[in-house]
């Protein structure tokens, strides 16, 4: 069962979405309220295992409360649900932890599907927005914002692994990393924690950022024989 808390500051999205999810398989929905410090107060109480959270609420906005429960709740997943594409929002959010970012006029089943990825730990974000992710991450490289590995840390990557990382880079989910590499999600999943641990990184974000910035999203590596 998959426990979820619903966070918007209109009241009839949060209804609705309480309804829908409430109705599907596996879906348990704890709770719903209005403003950032509402969530905090209620996972203090509740365990959610998902977190759908709207990006501009009164009082404490999405990001911010991101930020605060990724630090001290780091198992729970957030995807954050917005009307808004707004570049520093998408930016800061995943900056900050975020599983996901989607926008509010998603179909009930992609969404109920984005959160069984997310709370399987599959980031997802909506395609009209994945482009600006990558735009970001290119602006970022150059900048004075460096991700730094040591050479040593590389050196036992597999040519796979690295064609993962070229193509996290680019802005492509697991999913799609599947179909092009013709691996299991499950493969990508474990390969990117490996990946992930070998380079001493947090998230697929460090990674992204660490892939343009070094030009490996740019290169080519030939399928293992």
């Amino acid at each position: 069962m998959i426990k979820i808390l619903i966070a918007d500051d209109q009241e009839l999205i949060r209804q609705s979405l309480q309804i829908i999810l409430g109705a599907e398989p596996g879906f348990e929905v704890l709770d719903s309220v209005e403003n950032g410090k509402e969530v905090i107060r209620s996972i203090r109480k509740e365990k959610p295992d998902v977190i759908l959270m709207d990006i501009r609420m009164p009082e404490m906005d999405g990001v911010v409360c991101t930020q605060i429960i990724k630090e001290n709740y780091p198992a729970i997943k957030i995807i954050i649900l917005t009307t808004f594409d707004d570049d520093e929002y998408v930016f800061n959010a995943l900056k900050y932890g975020a599983s996901g970012y989607l926008l509010k006029g998603i179909q009930t089943k992609e969404l109920a599907e984005a959160i069984r990825k997310v709370h399987q730990g599959t980031s997802m974000i909506n395609e009209d927005i994945a482009s600006k992710v990558v735009a970001m991450f290119s602006r970022m490289a150059q900048t004075n914002i460096a991700i730094q590995i040591d050479e040593r840390q590389t050196a036992d990557l597999k040519r796979t692994e690295w064609q993962i990382i070229a193509l996290v880079g680019s802005g492509l989910s697991n999913k799609e990393i599947a179909g092009k590499l013709r691996l299991s999600e499950g493969t990508i999943r474990n390969s990117l924690s490996m990946i992930l641990s070998k380079l001493d990184l947090r998230d697929r974000t460090q990674l992204a950022i660490w892939a343009v910035q070094t030009g490996v999203v740019n290169k080519r590596f030939e399928d293992e024989r």
